[in-house]
């Protein structure tokens, strides 16, 4: 059986719904990994975020529409991340209209004509393992930031290029709605939040949801910088708004409760800070960051996507590279090599084995698994096993996801899952 705290929490913030924010404001929730936001002007709306795939745009829009038949006049994306920006070509219905992005919109996974996603092998494998391409439902419970199971239609095939682009804070007139556009860096460099003073409406996009703060994906990102994702919760928490509209899970109604991540993320830049200044190795780092339990027994700030620890290497690697600071790992020893020399010291590849098969840490089994199959040993089916049994206990959905698919099941998967 699943985490309990992960199935809990994809019932109650990934549960499939139109939420209304404030008179003529809604959000859409679980109909893909993020959520899409409507906001009803005069005699047009505006959109803000778009989803990851055509399809599940399509069935957005298609409940946005009982709310209103208004012509969309304008989409705003929150950041470059292709999971809020590939619905878009949906909402557009075909018309040239204005599309808001921040002046730093970097798109990572798109090329450089502007509407196809960039291929990357290794970027592709990593996606489909963190999202769990190809699992069954009951094995992809959940995304952490959203619902496991949503349309497989459209992955990546909406995005349009933005045409308008925000250098710095400015106050924008939406069709009779005033709202503020604010320069917000975090999950992604060119972050942007959307403020509606009237209604006390934020839309923070990506920076927060319920949930660990998302600092590094295991997919594979580029540094996320620490410290100005620090600055701008805090920056975004002295807003004080009354409705925060998430770009992942529920909303979250009532002024002042998102201090406590801010708590959190700042925490975790602390331990990690401690650690790198000691001198100590990126695993005893990783493996040392500890939350206080008053921050770990919060259930919106439980590690559902993301983890501290994968912070921590994020943190380490991002402020000083590769390099650990032990000589040791200057060395440049092969898989096998390596496996030989353990081996060797096991007393024999026999002997190797025996500890992957009587250990009862689940944790050690697959280090010892990998060292096997690097000597051509048939450990396969042991390792996925282990990584199975991982898998159950997981309060983290993209580990969880992870651990089957990186254990040869599916063996083959398109990512046009």
């Amino acid at each position: 059986m699943p985490n309990r705290s992960l199935t809990e929490h994809n019932a109650t913030q990934c549960c499939k719904s139109i939420v209304d924010l404030a008179p003529g404001m809604w959000t859409a929730v679980r109909f893909a990994a993020s959520t899409r936001h409507m906001i009803e002007g005069k005699i047009s709306l505006t959109i803000i975020d778009t989803s990851e795939r055509t399809g599940a745009a399509e069935n957005v829009l298609t409940e946005f529409r009982k709310l209103s038949e208004k012509p969309v006049g304008r989409i705003i994306y929150t950041h470059s991340h292709r999971n809020h920006t590939s619905g878009t070509s949906v909402f557009a219905g075909g018309r040239k209209i204005p599309i808001l992005a921040s002046a730093g919109f970097d798109p990572e996974l798109v090329g450089p004509g502007g509407t196809e996603i960039a291929t990357c092998k290794a970027l592709q494998r990593r996606t489909m393992a963190q999202f769990g391409f190809g699992l069954t439902p009951e094995q992809r419970v959940s995304l952490g930031c959203g619902p496991g199971n949503r349309p497989k239609e459209g992955m990546g095939a909406g995005h349009i290029t933005p045409n308008r682009l925000a250098e710095t804070d400015q106050d924008i007139d939406l069709d009779g709605v005033r709202a503020r556009l604010i320069m917000a860096p975090g999950k992604a460099a060119d972050h942007m939040a959307v403020w509606f003073p009237d209604a006390r409406v934020l839309f923070p996009g990506g920076n927060w949801c319920h949930a660990f703060p998302i600092l590094y994906t295991i997919r594979g990102t580029r540094y996320r910088d620490f410290g100005a994702c620090a600055d701008n919760l805090g920056m975004l928490a002295g807003i004080d708004a009354e409705v925060l509209a998430l770009g992942h899970t529920m909303p979250v109604f009532g002024a002042g409760r998102d201090s406590e991540m801010l708590t959190r993320t700042r925490v975790a830049m602390r331990h990690t800070g401690d650690g790198m200044n000691a001198g100590r190795s990126v695993d005893d780092i990783a493996a040392s960051v500890k939350q206080p339990p008053r921050l770990d027994a919060l259930p919106r700030l439980a590690e559902f996507c993301e983890r501290a620890s994968w912070s921590a290497r994020a943190s380490a690697k991002g402020i000083l590279g590769w390099k650990d600071g032990n000589p040791t790992n200057l060395g440049t020893l092969s898989s096998a090599a390596r496996a030989r020399h353990i081996a060797r010291l096991a007393g024999g590849t026999d002997l190797l084995s025996e500890p992957a098969l009587r250990t009862d840490d689940l944790k050690f089994r697959p280090e010892v698994c990998d060292h096997l199959t690097a000597l051509g040993e048939p450990v396969q089916h042991l390792k996925a096993d282990t990584l199975a049994a991982l898998a159950e206990t997981a309060i983290n959905a993209t580990a969880r996801n992870t651990f089957p698919w990186g254990a040869g099941r599916p063996r083959e998967t398109e990512i046009s899952e």
